[in-house]
């Protein structure tokens, strides 16, 4: 918490804003280029061929009107892609929000300061609470510091939707709404919301012009946990924000609310924090039944986020990791938020649940730790760490597949105003040419060696190459959104079969990203039903993998993925051992 706070109180969180430099739109011919590039691992010759001849129509006639188009639109918006992203890779998604696009993960803090013990939820949801209150005290003083990247200055602009932000479910795309305001900009919401055994409760983090206290936070979940363990459950109706989104617009019943992040933290029930929470909006069948609940959903909506305190494990210790008085004053007992509901929202609430659980028994994911090495040997190495787990898991995938796998990892582009991410596709031809030469025992060492220094080459050029808006997804986006704005054809380039087969329109096999250098991890589940979801940090003595992948497919298994990028790791680094001999 205090590396978030500014060493000096002249610097505020948002105040280079508006400095921040605009996000470029890359040449033309240097994006073609780059996708040719990229679709060579996954071609024979005849379809390279092919492939190349439809870029080159491309890049001569309709590409050359489409990014005329595009530069055009960038010269009235300072991020030309951000309102396209937020839609399409976000509000105009009909599946299930929980399950597929929620990024979940442990508590950081599990492994190192609070070891697991029962019977101590609440004292660990109370502490947790109170940290993040803190963090968004700080925000709305705007003490967070200012990110930077060397001396480069990161856009902030996403703190702003940790609190007090929702999105409203509709028929063909979502919209997200946002409460919150730094004290410069005005009064934010203060309450939070609880769930609890399908009872849904709120109480306000403030009381007389000071926040509550661990203590404080302690006696209300203690109520609040009493009462639904005392008392009948309620009806559950936030289980109706698992399900696919249009659904609940469509039939009216029932908008989604759905926490965007969420940090899983456990006591011997576990607790969830949802930092950034989806809210509920009333649909014309809710608000029918009875007006009240309209005020009750945009209550809900409001609030700075939600805790969920359910009936499940693991668990873990009530250290005391908090500062200031253990007097608790007399403050208001939470209110418990009661909807009026009917026998078809009951059935709607069961018939969601059992779709919820029926596709998450699917689901494998597995989190492990590799212990033998971490960051600080790869920098004696020179080996940048996040290119090292890159190649590893192309090797792993290539023992495991026996064929390249097309690879999505997030390079992020906050040194432009509003700027979020573009994509580093990891499967290059240098990358795939090492793999087989691992895999090759008559291979030497030295031409090994060799190959994977290549190899690490390409990769990290293409990584500070996408920081610096020079990738070419996010740009083959905003092609293809000009040319459905226009009204014309779908372009032929993405219809191709290497289109597909290279990852694009959302069909990477291996959905990856670096979470940090930090105890910080979790995960998202993969892009296609043949995939997996590989997200991982690194710290100096150990790589911590979160990998999933669904269980109904035969030919992926994240358990065997997992270990054996380990294995790879390992043979990596004999790799440079052995050539230093």
């Amino acid at each position: 918490m205090e590396k978030q706070v500014l060493e000096s109180s002249e610097e505020r969180t948002f105040q280079y804003q508006d400095s921040l430099p605009s996000l470029p739109v890359p040449p033309l011919d240097e994006s073609l280029s780059k996708y040719l590039d990229s679709v060579k691992p996954f071609l024979n010759q005849e379809e390279y061929q092919r492939t190349e001849d439809i870029v080159k129509k491309f890049e001569n006639g309709i590409g050359k009107e489409l990014h005329q188009k595009l530069l055009e639109r960038a010269k009235t918006r300072r991020n030309w892609l951000e309102d396209w992203w937020l839609n399409v890779a976000y509000l105009d998604l009909r599946i299930s929000t929980q399950i597929h696009c929620n990024m979940g993960g442990p508590g950081p803090f599990i492994e190192h300061c609070w070891p697991p013990k029962e019977g101590t939820q609440i004292e660990r949801a109370c502490v947790n609470i109170w940290h993040t209150l803190k963090y968004w005290d700080l925000l709305r003083t705007e003490k967070v510091a200012v990110q930077r990247s060397g001396t480069a200055v990161l856009d902030m602009n996403q703190l702003r939707m940790l609190f007090c932000t929702c999105k409203i479910p509709g028929v063909t795309r979502d919209s997200i709404v946002s409460y919150f305001k730094t004290e410069a900009e005005g009064e934010c919401p203060s309450h939070l919301i609880v769930l609890c055994r399908g009872r849904i409760f709120a109480f306000d983090a403030i009381h007389e012009g000071n926040m509550v206290t661990p203590p404080e936070i302690f006696r209300q979940l203690t109520y609040i946990q009493k009462r639904c363990h005392s008392e009948p459950d309620g009806p559950g109706l936030a289980a109706l924000t698992s399900n696919e989104r249009t659904k609940w617009a469509e039939v009216g019943i029932l908008q989604q609310v759905i926490p965007e992040k969420s940090v899983v933290i456990t006591g011997n029930r576990s607790f969830h924090l949802a930092l950034s929470f989806y809210a509920f909006q009333l649909r014309e069948y809710l608000i029918n039944l009875d007006p009240k609940n309209l005020t009750l959903l945009e209550k809900i909506q409001r609030s700075l986020f939600v805790v969920c305190l359910d009936d499940a494990s693991p668990h873990a210790t009530p250290e005391d990791y908090t500062e200031g008085s253990d007097k608790v004053r007399d403050i208001p007992w939470p209110e418990e938020l009661v909807f009026t509901v009917d026998q078809k929202i009951i059935d709607e609430i069961g018939c969601t649940k059992e779709f919820y659980y029926k596709k998450v028994s699917d689901l494998q994911i597995v989190n492990y730790a590799f212990t033998p090495f971490g960051k600080a040997l790869m920098r004696q190495k020179k080996l940048h760490p996040d290119t090292f787990v890159q190649l590893a898991l192309q090797l792993a995938y290539y023992k495991c597949h026996g064929c390249p796998g097309c690879c999505y990892e997030t390079a992020t582009t906050r040194r432009f105003y509003h700027g979020r991410t573009e994509t580093v596709r990891s499967c290059t031809l240098e990358a795939v040419e090492w793999c087989k030469s691992m895999l090759d025992p008559s291979e030497s060492t030295y031409q090994r060696l060799q190959l994977m220094h290549k190899a690490f080459a390409k990769h990290n050029k293409m990584r500070k190459e996408c920081e610096n808006g020079r990738g070419f997804d996010r740009h083959l986006l905003g092609l293809l959104l000009i040319a459905q704005e226009q009204g014309l054809p779908v372009p032929e380039l993405y219809v191709d079969k290497a289109f597909t087969a290279s990852g694009g329109g959302g069909n990477f096999v291996l959905s990856t990203s670096l979470t940090g250098y930090t105890r910080f991890g979790g995960s998202v589940l993969p892009m296609v039903p043949h995939g997996y979801g590989f997200f991982y940090s690194i710290r100096d003595d150990r790589i911590v993998i979160t990998c999933s992948s669904w269980i109904s497919c035969p030919e992926t298994d994240a358990e065997v993925l997992c270990r054996t990028a380990f294995q790879c790791f390992q043979d990596m680094l004999q790799l440079t051992v052995a050539a230093q001999l």
